[in-house]
């Protein structure tokens, strides 16, 4: 079931009301937003917009593609696939500062057992290919099966966030040893002795 919260219109453009996040799942995605944009099919939350992917950087997209006023750690929108080459099949994902490059294979994404879609992994370099500077920022983009009427339109829609750095801890000593309270035979003498001491402080007063 797709779940659609209620919007408001801004400037003719639907909006996200605040305090509610805007965050669909992959299913969403391809079966609702996707397969009704290829289909030209009006889409009631029209929130996600068209990027020409190869004219901004990934912190442009940030603005460009804001929801509303609630914090976002994702941004989604739509892009038509530039081919590399006018007669090949490879995808152009190069921006004037650097490329996006696939890594990993690609996701098959299932909707009640069938399969509907894929998602390809993708992150941003700085730079040139084939080298360049590796960073946080990271896509997924998701395209309709190829069985599915209008899926070789060259459309997907992408979510774009940044990959959550990982606090790394430098010790320059060895680890101090910590002292446990442990039970050990000592310990559980002394106990035996308070419990003993008092069962015969209770038995005294028992029998006055």
């Amino acid at each position: 079931m797709i779940f659609l919260p209620v919007y408001v219109k801004i400037n003719g453009q639907s909006q996200v009301p605040p305090g509610i996040r805007f965050h669909p799942t992959e299913e969403e995605l391809l079966e609702y937003y996707l397969r009704k944009k290829i289909s030209n099919i009006k889409i009631d939350l029209d929130v996600i917009r068209d990027v020409d992917l190869n004219k901004l950087e990934p912190w442009d997209i940030q603005e460009m593609c804001k929801i509303g006023t609630t914090p976002q750690n994702d941004w989604y929108f739509f892009s038509h696939k530039d081919k590399k080459y006018p007669t090949g099949t490879r995808t152009n994902r190069a921006t004037t500062v650097g490329f996006w490059k696939a890594t990993g294979r690609d996701k098959i994404i299932y909707s009640n057992g069938d399969r509907i879609g894929m998602r390809k992994t993708l992150v941003f370099y700085k730079g040139r290919a084939p080298h360049g500077q590796k960073s946080d920022w990271i896509m997924h983009e998701y395209r309709l099966d190829e069985n599915v009427i209008g899926a070789d339109e060259g459309w997907v829609v992408c979510r774009v966030f940044m990959k959550k750095s990982l606090c790394k801890t430098v010790i320059s000593s060895p680890p101090r040893s910590v002292k446990t309270s442990s039970f050990n035979e000592k310990t559980i003498e002394e106990i035996f002795k308070v419990m003993g001491h008092a069962l015969t402080i209770r038995s005294r007063v028992t029998s006055s």
